[in-house]
């Protein structure tokens, strides 16, 4: 199966149901965890190339398009994972990553997107968000921190954002990562037995565990109404981590391979370069 194979293999269509998706399955691919391995191996590579050769773009102004890689899930899903093994792979250079917290009171004065939009990837980058302006339509609906109104505007507000965004060159791959109550409450209990993880435990979570159903339905709407053409979402399953992280890596190739970035052409005469390099 092809990068854009498996792409449309996880995203989101209509009557898309998240009920649906088994968070142990492992869509589009049916080789094991150490084919998985390897597979994430091999594929690096490739993508390694293609956003040496995106970035190398940017360097001599010729770049006209970039990659925004948007993670939403609920807390160890395993998002960290992906911004190590997957994105953490290459050149650093080249990728913008962005982790959005709780907003502060300046961010709160503004309209929601209003912090994100400064964080779009520049022609040439890899942008990535670890969560997003979608806080502001799951958190923002669960624990009702806006208006309901409020809540529906944004909804449009995303669509309009996101599309201007693409029009712009931005290649858009939004992923939530769908992990089940049973694999999170075992990733957190290993957390809590593991001095070297309690950094990462917060017990907030287990307040939003409480509302899981809450948030399921939430993430339901978001792709009810804010997966499009110019910015489809894709569910992907997370309780097996290493399917997880090597379904990202085929998206990312998806949407370098759909830009095709190219070696840009030296600016100056290479033989004559030689000489005078060898004179030297």
């Amino acid at each position: 199966m092809t990068a854009h194979e498996w792409a449309k293999t996880l995203q989101v269509g209509d009557g898309f149901r998240l009920a649906d998706v088994d968070p142990r399955s492992t869509p589009g691919y049916d080789g094991s965890k150490a084919d998985g391995a390897r597979a994430l191996e091999s594929g690096l590579d490739e993508l390694n190339q293609l956003q040496e050769r995106l970035f190398a773009e940017s360097r001599v102004g010729v770049a006209k398009d970039s990659v925004l890689l948007i993670l939403q899930a609920m807390d160890s899903a395993g998002k960290g994972g992906i911004v190590r093994h997957v994105v953490g792979g290459v050149d650093p250079q080249g990728v913008a990553l962005t982790a959005f917290k709780a907003p502060t009171a300046e961010e709160l004065a503004h309209d929601f997107l209003w912090r994100v939009t400064p964080r779009l990837p520049e022609p040439g980058f890899i942008g990535v968000f670890d969560r997003s302006h979608y806080e502001d339509v799951l958190i923002g609906r669960v624990r009702s921190l806006a208006p309901a109104d409020e809540i529906e505007r944004r909804y449009d507000a995303i669509n309009t954002f996101e599309a201007e965004a693409a029009a712009s060159g931005i290649r858009i791959i939004k992923v939530m990562l769908h992990i089940s109550p049973d694999e999170q409450k075992a990733r957190l209990m290993e957390r809590l037995e593991r001095p070297d993880k309690h950094w990462k435990y917060n017990p907030g979570d287990v307040d939003e565990r409480l509302l899981w159903d809450d948030y399921m339905a939430a993430y339901q709407t978001v792709f009810d109404r804010t997966s499009t053409a110019a910015a489809p979402w894709h569910v992907i399953p997370a309780d097996r981590k290493w399917y997880a992280r090597l379904a990202v890596q085929e998206l990312l190739l998806d949407a370098l391979q759909s830009i095709d970035p190219q070696w840009p052409a030296a600016d100056f005469d290479v033989e004559a370069e030689k000489k005078r390099l060898a004179a030297s």
